[in-house]
């Protein structure tokens, strides 16, 4: 995966988190789907930040950005700000 690729995946997906909102803007809130996949989309956005600053990283150490890998969910969730 290059950066591009994941940099269409994040604008993808904060494009769908931007619908969500509109949509419950109209007065009738979020359902609770709805509400599940603005909790899904927060932790892949936060997958692919995560995967973006590991790739930029590695270039920074002079090593292939090519080799960093995706963490889980638990383990970038779990980051302390």
């Amino acid at each position: 995966m290059t950066d591009r690729d994941i940099f269409e995946l994040i604008n993808g997906l904060s494009a769908e988190e931007e619908r969500l909102f509109a949509n419950a803007g109209d007065g009738g809130g979020l359902s609770t789907d709805d509400v599940e996949r603005l909790a899904d989309i927060k932790v892949q956005l936060d997958r692919c930040y995560d995967l973006l600053h590991q790739r930029q990283a590695r270039r920074d150490a002079g090593l292939d950005p090519a080799e960093a890998e995706p963490r889980t969910a638990s383990v970038v969730e779990g980051y302390e700000q």
